[in-house]
């Protein structure tokens, strides 16, 4: 918070996305201490490209120190960025720790642990709600929103899109506060996966098209298109693949 404050300028990373001091300064905290606590645990992260380059091994952690740098950057109030850390095992998130600085919101969801969101010195269970009668509530990207987005949203009747940047989206889906998130454009697993594990632990699901849970250890670390489901049921979601 202290560097976003700060008004941050940007440098560009060989793929064309921006990394800025915070991205560098949280990733060197985050290394040090996973190091130090889980030494025999590989840590695949974001700015660390050498780890990209290696083959992930059953178990490993998948870290983004800065997630949603876009709209960090935009310095426009909204606080959409995040700092994720998961624990994957047989490409499987099983633990997902999410914090939200600007709203001081921390998400922290485990494989047969259940969710919890601790705010402000309070802490309570979190888990998805039923879809309202009058229509599901979408989440969407707000840097990388697409024309198949608006379709599946149009084509499911979607009744209200929030839109809203970094994993937090997952977030909301967790806490019962919006019901479906579809994402066509290209994701990075570190994007995905600690925000994919609490909404897991909250009873939620994140699917491919085909259906499938999304999974994670990929040879590049890229994700297809997927569908994080809250309040959307297995029909809604079947029904929804066409569009």
């Amino acid at each position: 918070m202290q560097v976003y404050e700060e008004n941050p300028a940007a440098s560009w990373k060989c793929d064309g996305t921006p990394v800025t001091k915070a991205d560098r300064s949280a990733e060197a905290i985050i290394l040090h201490d996973l190091k130090a606590m889980a030494p025999d645990i590989h840590v695949v992260s974001e700015e660390n490209a050498d780890s990209h380059c290696s083959v992930a091994p059953k178990r490993f952690f998948l870290v983004d120190p800065l997630d949603g740098t876009k709209e960090f950057l935009k310095k426009d109030g909204q606080g959409y960025f995040t700092v994720n850390i998961a624990l994957i095992d047989g490409g499987t998130p099983v633990l997902g720790v999410v914090y939200a600085p600007a709203f001081d919101r921390l998400f922290v969801g485990g494989q047969g642990l259940g969710a919890v969101e601790a705010s402000k010195g309070k802490r309570r269970k979190i888990k998805i709600r039923r879809c309202p009668s009058s229509g599901p509530v979408a989440v969407a990207s707000c840097s990388h929103r697409d024309r198949q987005t608006d379709s599946w949203l149009a084509d499911n009747r979607v009744a209200r899109t929030l839109s809203i940047g970094s994993s937090l989206k997952f977030c909301l889906l967790a806490c019962g506060e919006v019901d479906v998130y579809p994402r066509f454009g290209c994701t990075m697993e570190w994007d995905t996966a600690a925000g994919d594990a609490v909404l897991r632990a909250a009873g939620g699901t994140v699917r491919t098209p085909d259906n499938e849970p999304l999974s994670y250890g990929k040879s590049d670390y890229r994700n297809g298109p997927f569908i994080a489901c809250a309040g959307w049921s297995a029909e809604h979601f079947r029904r929804g693949k066409s569009g």
